[in-house]
């Protein structure tokens, strides 16, 4: 089947479809030893792809890994701050991933990264109806009755939340522990929700992400799914096969000049 031309550079690792997208218009792409100047273009498997001359390889085997992203890490590709991106972090021997979702600054814990644009775009559809789970601290001794509006659904500045799960895990001192389940996640939507019942978050970690789990993993380090358990939970056909998959430790930071 034909597809688009940015979408094929983006399965082969050339770039994300954007920045593909800008490479197309810049020339840097032909067809057929066509230069093309516009995206919207369809090309089969059949087609001669080649970006700055080189030969466009074939679009890699979908594949998906676990990260803990510790806190002070930005989930983006380039910040405009110059803050240090999950990006900076990653190990070396990675191909080019992209995330499912985000985890803010401040946000620590499981972040699912893949090689694959569709995989990322299915997993974020509010259609996967997919619990994501979170362990959360708050500041303050909220009973069960403080977290009703939450779990009714309520809206924070205009903008709606569907109902979440809170569960009150203990009490430490001054500090309440909650496992809390969404459904969607929109931006800070914990943080936000929190606030708007008047307790603060202190700490934010994701557990989970539908089938997916932190498990042990440690932050900083990447895990990648199995084969076969890809292909279970999505539906995949073509997965990458059963293979070790290794612990990858974080790239350590740049040391100071």
């Amino acid at each position: 089947m034909p597809e688009r031309i940015a979408k094929v550079l983006a399965r082969a690792g050339i770039a994300s479809r954007r920045d593909a997208e800008k490479m197309i218009e810049d020339g840097r792409v032909t067809v057929n030893g066509i230069k093309i100047e516009r995206a919207a273009l369809n090309v089969l498997p059949s087609d001669d792809i080649t970006v700055d001359g080189k030969p466009v390889a074939d679009p890699e085997d979908a594949r998906l890994w676990l990260y803990y992203k510790p806190v002070g890490l930005v989930t983006t590709t380039r910040d405009e701050q110059g803050r240090e991106t999950i990006y900076d972090r990653l190990p070396e021997d990675l191909p080019r991933v992209v995330t499912v979702g985000r985890l803010d600054l401040n946000s620590e814990g499981l972040l699912l990264l893949t090689n694959d644009g569709g995989i990322k775009r299915r997993l974020e559809l509010p259609s996967t109806g997919w619990l994501r789970r979170y362990r959360v601290r708050v500041n303050g001794r909220p009973t069960d009755d403080t977290f009703a509006p939450l779990r009714a659904g309520i809206t924070v500045d205009g903008q709606s939340f569907q109902p979440m799960q809170v569960v009150i895990d203990r009490q430490q001192g001054a500090n309440a522990w909650l496992t809390v389940g969404l459904r969607e996640g929109k931006n800070r939507e914990i943080r936000r929700a929190m606030t708007d019942i008047g307790l603060t978050v202190n700490r934010l970690i994701r557990v989970s992400y539908g089938p997916f789990q932190l498990g042990q993993l440690k932050a900083g380090e990447v895990q990648e799914i199995r084969g076969k358990v890809l292909r279970d939970q999505l539906g995949l056909e073509g997965a990458r096969p059963d293979r070790p998959t290794p612990t990858r430790r974080r790239k350590p930071p740049a040391k100071a000049p």
